[in-house]
């Protein structure tokens, strides 16, 4: 067992894309919209956790070689029920980023409903309409 030795493998240019939604009340989504959100930007702060959890996928998935990240980029979708959020990674490297997308892309969801959460509790402090799901990774592509 332990990490697959890649050792031998090309280094080539990867890309991977994952994406996800988190589900909100519509009140919610609102304050998102009007900058209302007690906290700040919750779009600007899920990117910068996205990022930074992307670069660290290593530390925290145990078999995932350590790779130099070229790029991490997240696109957001406001939806009336939904944010839609999308992580795309790409790296020069020996192995694929498939993971380094979805870690961000999972910590970036976290992040978002971290900064509304207050809003989304009902009176017994629980969320029932709140939901992160369709979680999955789009699209990997090596080589250019």
């Amino acid at each position: 067992m332990g990490m697959v030795d890649i050792g031998d493998k090309e280094i080539i240019s990867r890309m991977a894309l994952a994406s996800g939604k988190l589900y909100l009340k519509k009140e919610t989504i609102e304050h998102i919209r009007s900058g209302q959100i007690k906290k700040g930007d919750p779009l600007k702060i899920a990117e910068v956790a996205g990022i930074n959890a992307a670069k660290q996928t290593h530390l925290l998935i145990p078999y995932c070689h350590q790779i130099p990240l070229d790029k991490v980029e997240f696109k957001f979708t406001i939806n009336d029920n939904c944010i839609h959020v999308s992580c795309g990674a790409k790296a020069t490297a020996k192995t694929g980023v498939e993971m380094e997308a979805l870690v961000g892309l999972v910590v970036a969801l976290s992040a978002l409903l971290d900064m509304v959460k207050y809003l989304e509790k009902d009176g017994a402090g629980q969320y029932p309409e709140t939901m992160i799901s369709e979680i999955r990774i789009l699209k990997k592509k090596k080589g250019d």
